[in-house]
């Protein structure tokens, strides 16, 4: 309509739907002045641009496609096996975390697990921080996965399923308490004691792997703008630099601000990392940006340039501030598109003024908080709080604040009404760390300060106890209180609250964050207007001064504690003595000496404070008075002053006996005083005594506390020291064995306990007559002490000493000579004249021996003379068999490692050797891998204290060439130089050495060996062998004039074989006594005597337990395929599922359904080895086993269970006490352990009688 006209406001709102005309200038009433009116022409009609809402896709720009590429062949690499670490970097608001998460959706459709956690920079006090997110959901994971039915809802449930499921251990579960301490178990803490750094990241890590491999392939993403502490770098190197052989598809991002710091420590992780930089867009980037978030999809619309330019300024080239921008300018009606010039372009929406760009704020502020304008004013408080206390924060730690504030109530509003925090678990997180800095922009310090009060107010005002807060999150919230007291400038608060966490991290063993506590509470200590006390001064500074000791940190230690006596005794001159924290100041720096064996400097503070305690401590009882004797007792056995050091460990056990008689402590703090008082008589060579004070200390360790202890294996191994030195050194052996184990479980294979448990093994592998396996054992540990010490440290002494030894024990004397020469070199270096002279005068006493030898060698050698052989058990001749005093001889052969009742059958062996029954003089291994199985033999012979039994590699039983049979695995399996290469050779030798008539030939494998054996040397056969045991089965009795193999597994090995050994010995007229497999049958056990066994904690009796399982499935899975599957192996075709059921289900009935694991159906197992070796001894034969005779030239040959109705089993429930009790009683005796209390869950007998009385019912039943 020509006739209209319309002013520039609704020219403006309009032109994007009505084409108009400028009309000439006119004059209009009312108005001064000549202007334009635009006249309405015709109706535009729409383009198919449509300015919508920005979506925030992900845009690869170009700045952006180096970095995506580079985390993609990140990504590769890791499917790929290579582990692999990225790290990215860029200012706020780049667009890392959309960059990661982008990288993670992709992986995760390649199968990859997505871990994830953030930090801020609040948290890089706290060590392992960044980890606690990865961690807790990796077990969830895991557990989840594995827990049918049961729901996994947090770390804490995860943690207890795992132990469950014996994929952690109570060891782990206090390493990963270490990073969540949610799942750590108190009572284990001193699990962490005595670990160094390095150590406690190793054993970490140890337990780490066993979750992060099931969840390959991995990334594991850290996002923050936090520095990590040093603790997590340490860590992740350790993780990556293991994870190539452990768990090789893993992926590590860690993003952050700037280029992430790294510690010395770390350093391998940036030589190896890909290293990925974000920058803000260029403009035209922005512009592509534009486009996208406008929805411009046609190539001929542009983008305005006065748009372009103000939304580039005010956004700084951040992506997320572009979106903001345009989102703001969305609402606000304030972008349209130009149909004239085909641009999208900026509204004028003031007509006053020509510059349009001005009407968006160059304050990003007010664009970010925009849609909170109409917050209420209580919900603007707790956004403002919210700022206060973090961009991430814990609801369970200010829960605290609702109170008075009503403060986690609002945030959960604010997260479901406005989406301002995102929630996991616990956990809230701003949506948006924009907003975050937005808000905490509005707020003035004075402003900040008065929340900070209001925060600590209401913690103070709360009902909550300090042993409550210290509950809380494992301590977290007196770190993050401190925070708050030192914002709101309340520095006496500061101090308390920096004081307490430190003293938590300390009794967690966590002595990083624990000296970085300390240090925070003395710098805020500074701070206070009013001079605190002087013990509130000194206790945080001597406790820095400790925490520095146990880190290695020894300048730094002796610098804090030098100045700490200082000032100490400065005041003391000026007021009133403070004598306990004067005694406290003296110790600590006494101890610091004492860890870097400067004893004289140790003796001498000791001598002050010592006599200072007894002054001022008024009860004889006090556990401190205890401490402080006992520390000066060992300066003094460490410096040599043994009889000094005995008596004043002496007093401090009476002292700890009295406590105990009072009850002011418990039984196990009497430990301690016997392992100090055994080791110091120990250097006084009275060994007897020495062995029951640490006997005393395992007894009482063992009854109180896990036996995967540090403490309990402390215990083993001075108990196997004292053993060794008595003599007894295969006594120890087992002690020293499991000592081994646990430390290396607890401290890892670098560490100086470590290496102490393997000297101690070498001393009685030594003592055996096994000098290799000993050099062995101490090379391992010198090469761990050289490391762990300072350079010539004293500790090295007795390793080179024992070193020095056993090399002369080996033949190699010029070896020896340098190893006591560089001892002596050390010992004076480390001690004055007089000091340790006993250890002093028997090094250069062995150098003087050793060059004498030499030179008689030397000479020797001239005139053509051998050298002296090595003393070892595998080269010299064995000693002549004792029938008398150590009982029948036996020679074994075994197929060890195929099923657990061979291991079983050498665990009752070990109970008859000890009772001098038996006496076990040859182990062979048969069966291929019959090596393996020799190593398997081996360790756990030695681990139930027949180290000094031989073992040799017999044949393949009857197995074709290049095949392998199955062999389970052992911690304590080892390959050893004293295991006989030829076990032929060693039963020659064996039998060489008993009187004539005398031993049995024990077969409960193959019969090839023995086959063997009887065709190579008859003669020696017939005159020494007076009866072959067979465990295997013989044809119907009446079926012929003579005994006859039948199917049994062990003669179907090898059927000509196991004919031949009949023939030949009916032929021969040596005795045979046959147990068949219904003998086992007529005497099954529950699987429930396997946890009975088990209890013991011995390894061997775990292992048993743990192999069972899989030995049980192993046997059912070969069970279900058809006869002629060569799968089955050498089992026979009647070996079918209804016969399995029948065997171990105690039914007959056979379900529809088969399934692949049938451990829990089972209701007996089958005990055949064990069995056999009872029938070799003839009282226990005749009390438990029922034979049949066929004489064979006028020889008796008797067999054990002929049929299903006969299975030669006089008295089941008879039988089987008896071998029970035998096997508990040969695990407990070579751990040596004590009787535990009836009624303790440690005691094995309870269920022994009860399973009893389940097995008399059935056989009554049936």
């Amino acid at each position: 309509n020509r006739s209209t006209l319309v002013s520039k406001r609704i020219f403006t709102r309009s032109k994007s739907f009505i084409h108009f005309q400028k009309s000439e200038q006119i004059q209009v009433k009312g108005k001064d002045g000549f202007f334009h009116a635009y006249i309405p022409l015709t109706r535009i009609e729409r383009q198919i641009v449509e300015i919508t809402e920005p979506q925030q896709p992900f845009i690869i720009m170009p700045s952006r496609q180096n970095a995506m590429d580079s985390l993609m062949l990140v990504k590769e690499r890791a499917l790929g096996g290579i582990p692999t670490i990225a790290f990215v970097s860029g200012g706020p608001f780049l667009g890392k975390s959309r960059l990661i998460n982008e990288v993670a959706e992709k992986a995760a459709s390649d199968g990859f697990r997505i871990l994830k956690s953030f930090r801020t920079s609040l948290d890089s006090f706290t060590s392992f921080f960044p980890l606690r997110q990865i961690v807790s959901g990796a077990m969830i994971f895991c557990a989840s996965e594995g827990a049918v039915g049961d729901e996994i809802g947090n770390e804490i449930s995860a943690a207890n399923y795992l132990v469950d499921q014996n994929i952690f251990n109570k060891t782990d579960r206090v390493n990963i308490g270490s990073i969540v301490p949610t799942v750590a178990d108190a009572q284990l803490l001193s699990l962490l004691s005595g670990l160094n750094p390095k150590a406690r990241t190793r054993s970490i890590v140890d337990s780490l792997m066993k979750i992060l491999k099931l969840l390959q392939p991995l990334i594991i993403v850290l996002e923050g703008d936090g520095d990590i502490d040093p603790s997590s770098w340490s860590l992740l190197a350790e993780l990556m630099q293991r994870a190539r052989a452990e768990c090789p598809q893993i992926m590590l991002i860690v993003s952050s601000r700037d280029s992430p710091t790294i510690t010395s420590a770390a350093s391998n992780l940036r030589r190896n990392a890909i290293q990925v930089k974000l920058t803000p867009f260029e403009k035209y980037e922005t512009e592509q940006y534009l486009r996208v978030l406008l929805g411009v999809k046609n190539n001929s619309i542009t983008i305005d340039q006065r748009l372009l330019d103000v939304v580039h300024d005010r956004a700084n080239g951040c992506p997320l501030f572009i979106e903001c921008v345009v989102r703001w300018a969305l609402e606000k009606n304030m972008i349209e598109f130009v149909e004239g010039s085909k641009k999208m372009s900026l509204k004028m929406l003031d007509e006053r003024s020509d510059d349009v760009t001005a009407a968006i704020p160059r304050e990003l502020s007010n664009i970010l908080l925009a849609p909170f304008n109409k917050l209420s004013p209580p919900l603007w408080d707790a956004l403002k709080i919210a700022s206060c206390i973090g961009y991430s924060f814990d609801a369970d730690l200010y829960n605290t604040l609702n109170q008075v504030l009503d403060f986690m109530p609002k945030i959960r509003e604010l997260s479901a009404k406005y989406d301002c925090f995102e929630q996991t678990g616990s956990h809230f997180r701003w949506k948006q760390q924009a907003v975050y800095e937005a808000v905490k922009s509005l707020l003035m310090v004075n402003q900040r300060q008065k929340i900070h009060r209001m925060i600590v107010r209401a913690f103070e005002q709360s009902k909550i106890n300090h042993g409550e807060i210290d509950d809380i999150k494992g301590g977290d919230v007196r770190r993050l209180l401190g925070r708050h007291c030192a914002l709101a400038e309340d520095w006496a608060g500061a101090f308390e609250q920096y004081f307490r966490a430190g003293d938590r991290a300390k009794a967690m063993f966590n002595f990083n964050e624990a000296s970085k506590m300390y240090e925070e509470a003395i710098d805020f200590q500074a701070k206070m207007s009013k001079q605190p006390p002087l013990r509130s001064m000194m206790i945080p500074t001597i406790n820095l001064g400790t925490c520095l000791r146990e880190l290695a940190r020894y300048k730094e230690a002796e610098a804090v504690l030098t100045r700490c006596l200082n000032e100490a005794q400065s005041e003391f001159s000026d007021i009133a003595l403070d004598e306990e924290l004067y005694v406290r100041a003296l110790t600590a720096l006494a101890a610091l000496y004492q860890a870097q064996s400067k004893y004289d400097s140790a003796r001498r503070l000791f001598e002050r404070a010592v006599p200072i305690a007894r002054n001022i401590q008024e009860s004889r009882s006090s556990l401190w008075l205890a401490e402080n004797i006992a520390g000066y007792a060992e300066t003094l056995r460490k410096s040599g002053d043994l009889p000094q050091a005995e008596r004043h460990h002496r007093e401090a056990l009476e002292i700890r006996t009295r406590a105990v008689e009072e009850k002011s402590c418990t039984e196990l703090e009497l430990a301690v005083s016997y392992t100090q008082l055994g080791c110091t008589l120990a250097g006084m060579r009275q060994y007897k005594e020495a062995y029951e004070q640490h006997h005393n200390a395992l007894g009482l360790r063992y009854r109180y506390l896990d036996f995967s202890h540090g403490l309990v294996s402390e215990s083993l191994n001075y108990c196997a020291e004292s053993l060794c030195a008595l003599g007894r050194g295969g006594e120890g052996i087992p002690l020293a064995l499991h000592a081994v184990e646990i430390r290396k479980l607890i401290f890892g294979t670098s560490h100086p306990a470590y290496a102490h448990a393997l000297s101690v093994l070498a001393s009685c592998y030594h003592a055996v007559g096994r000098c290799f396996d000993a050099c062995d054992c101490l090379e391992k540990c010198l090469e761990i002490c050289e490391v762990a010490f300072q350079k010539n440290h004293a500790n090295i002494i007795p390793n080179l000493m024992n070193y020095g030894n056993v090399l002369r024990s080996t033949g190699d004397l010029t070896k020896a000579i340098i190893v006591y020469q560089r001892a002596t070199t050390i010992h004076q270096l480390n001690f004055k004249e007089g000091q340790q002279a006993r250890q002093l005068e028997k090094c250069m006493a062995e150098v003087d021996d050793l060059t004498e030898k030499i030179a008689e060698l030397e000479s020797s050698a001239k005139n053509g003379l051998f050298n002296e052989m090595p003393d070892d058990i595998a080269r010299k001749h064995l000693a002549l068999a004792d029938v008398e005093s150590k009982g029948t001889p036996v020679v074994v052969f075994t197929d060890i490692g195929r099923d657990v009742d061979d291991e079983l059958a050498l665990v009752l062996l070990s109970a008859l050797k000890r009772k001098h029954i038996l006496n076990p003089i040859a182990v062979i291994t048969t069966l291929s891998p019959q090596r393996e199985r020799a190593h398997l033999a081996r360790g756990s012979m030695d681990a139930m204290g027949m180290a000094d039994v031989p073992v040799g590699i017999g044949s393949c039983g009857g197995v074709a060439d290049g095949v392998e049979l199955d062999i389970y695995g052992a911690v304590y399996s080892r390959s050893s130089p004293c295991i006989f290469e030829s076990g032929m050779e060693l039963v020659f030798r064996a039998l060489e050495s008993v009187p004539p008539k005398s031993a049995v030939m024990l077969c409960i494998a193959s019969l090839s060996d023995a086959a063997a054996f009887i065709r190579e040397h008859e003669d020696l056969f017939i005159s020494k062998v007076k009866e072959v045991v067979v465990m295997g089965g013989v044809m119907p009795m009446d079926s012929g004039d003579t005994l006859t193999p039948d199917t049994a597994y062990n003669n179907n090995c090898d059927l000509p074989s196991a004919k031949f050994v009949y023939q030949k010995c009916q032929e021969l007229g040596v005795p045979t006594a046959t147990l068949s497999r219904w003998a086992a049958y007529g005497c099954p056990i529950r699987p429930q005597l396997l946890d009975e066994l088990a209890k013991t904690k011995h390894m061997v009796a775990a292992n048993i337990r743990r192999k069972s399982k899989h030995s049980i499935d192993q046997l059912w899975n070969k069970v279900i395929l058809p006869s002629d599957d060569p799968r089955r192996e050498k089992l026979p075709s009647r070996c079918d599922v209804k016969w399995f059921y029948k065997t171990f289900c105690g039914t007959e009935e056979v379900p529809e359904e088969i399934t692949k694991s049938i451990w829990t159906q089972v209701e007996k197992l089958n005990m055949y080895d064990p069995l056999a070796v009872l029938l070799c001894v003839p009282s226990l034969r005749a009390l438990h086993f029922s034979c049949k005779a066929k004489t064979v030239k006028g020889v008796s040959h008797v067999v054990v269970g002929t049929s299903e109705c006969d299975t030669g089993i006089s008295n089941q429930m008879s039988l089987y006490k008896e071998y029970s009790h035998l096997f508990i009683e040969a695990l407990q005796a070579s751990l040596h352990e004590p009787e535990m209390p009836l009624g303790s869950d440690k005691e094995p007998n309870m269920l022994i009688e009860e399973t009893t009385k389940l097995l008399n019912a059935r056989s009554r039943a049936a």
